[in-house]
């Protein structure tokens, strides 16, 4: 049987792609060979897409450099037609990825226009059977990437238009599962662009801190961008819920931080609970979405005594040290039913497709809150969505079959 051409599609311009790359990295590594010709597209993070670039199998997690896609001697821009289709992919000429004028600078175009003359080197791909896109953050995670492939007719991995938008951005999400009935933390939302750059925010700190205590948000609080991954622009402030001088300066520092990512920014109340995580796979469409065992990461700075630790990039990406995967999670076996319950709920509310992993808060008394639906989760070797499904008892070769032969059928 012939093998199908898999695109995998990895980088891109947002602040993820380091962990895009070492996603990717796993995610080749492990791929069925034999199934599949595989085509690794990389996304510099000007946004120009090439092949022939550096092998990103050889990318693992805690080198010393992020990885980061790079254009090489090598290199080739990639050619899309979307009204071709699967057909409609191409590789130019090197010269042209350092001199647009040559007539294809941008990714997008009609065939048609390109002189075979004076480019003789442009050349297709392949039928393209499907794309794996592993790629975390906006233009890629966040609906546009999927909405290209929507036009041009090619299945491609994970979460369509809506959800991926939708998840995309926090505040959203919240809306969309509070109205579904599913518990979510209490928050209010800053647009950042109507506050003073110049002071830091420092004009605006009373104003903010005024709506967090009339939303009647509890210390600790998180602060975040709405559209942003990986813990990147997050900060917890400390402090008490009687008057506080100094609560006004620290809240507009995260905010101030956090709007370097977003200029929407949340500020949610920190929950007193444990963060209990669940992989989530609807792999065919007309399948029933199924829910992993959830897992917890163990920070392994807490039980060194640093009880402020969060999970934080570095935690996720850089230091194997910092934490730990448990699957299961050690809860009461019922709890952990809940917390599959309330992932498969919030999965099917957002209309998720494919994969995600559904991010909730086991409180004191077993009640599950969802704190975030991400649907495109890491994949790197130490993270939770495939380690969650191999115990559960698919392996991750395996896992990642199942994603392409759902969209295959």
């Amino acid at each position: 049987m012939a093998k199908k051409r898999i695109v995998v599609l990895y980088g891109g311009v947002a602040d993820e792609h380091p962990i895009s790359c070492i996603s990717a990295a796993s995610v080749l590594r492990a791929i069925d060979t034999d199934r599949y010709d595989v085509i690794p597209v990389g996304i510099t993070r000007k946004g120009q897409w090439i092949v022939d670039g550096e092998d990103p199998k050889g990318w693992k997690l805690g080198d010393s450099n992020l990885p980061s896609v790079e254009i090489t001697k090598r290199s080739r821009p990639v050619l899309l037609d979307p009204a071709l289709g699967s057909d409609g992919f191409f590789a130019g000429e090197h010269d042209d990825l350092k001199n647009p004028a040559n007539g294809y600078g941008t990714n997008f175009v009609s065939m048609s226009d390109i002189d075979p003359g004076k480019h003789n080197m442009v050349c297709t791909l392949g039928h393209v059977d499907a794309v794996f896109p592993v790629l975390h953050g906006p233009y890629g995670e966040d609906g546009t990437v999927q909405g290209l492939f929507e036009m041009m007719n090619v299945p491609y991995v994970g979460c369509g238009v809506l959800a991926s938008s939708v998840c995309m951005d926090k505040h959203f999400t919240k809306i969309l599962l509070r109205a579904a009935g599913i518990d979510v933390a209490p928050w209010v939302t800053f647009d950042a662009r109507a506050f003073d750059a110049d002071s830091q925010f420092g004009n605006d700190a009373d104003s903010m801190l005024a709506q967090v205590r009339e939303a009647g948000l509890h210390y600790p609080l998180f602060v975040k961008p709405s559209r942003a991954g990986s813990s990147f622009g997050v900060t917890k402030v400390e402090g008490s819920d009687a008057s506080d001088e100094d609560a006004a300066k620290r809240l507009a520092a995260a905010v101030f931080e956090a709007s370097h990512h977003d200029w929407k920014v949340l500020v949610e109340e920190g929950i007193d609970g444990r963060e209990i995580e669940c992989a989530v796979l609807r792999d065919v469409p007309s399948e029933a979405t199924r829910t992993s065992l959830p897992g917890e990461v163990v920070l392994d700075s807490r039980s060194k005594g640093d009880d402020d630790a969060f999970y934080d990039f570095d935690s996720k990406y850089m230091d194997e040290s910092a934490s730990h995967v448990e699957v299961p999670a050690n809860l009461p076996h019922d709890v952990l039913q809940r917390v599959r319950s309330v992932a498969g709920k919030a999965f099917d509310a957002v209309d998720g497709m494919g994969l995600s992993r559904v991010d909730t808060f086991v409180r004191p008394d077993g009640s599950v809150m969802v704190n975030e639906i991400n649907t495109m989760p890491g994949f790197t070797s130490i993270s939770m969505y495939p380690k969650a499904w191999e115990a559960t008892g698919v392996e991750y070769s395996k896992l990642i079959t199942m994603l392409i032969e759902g969209i295959l059928r």
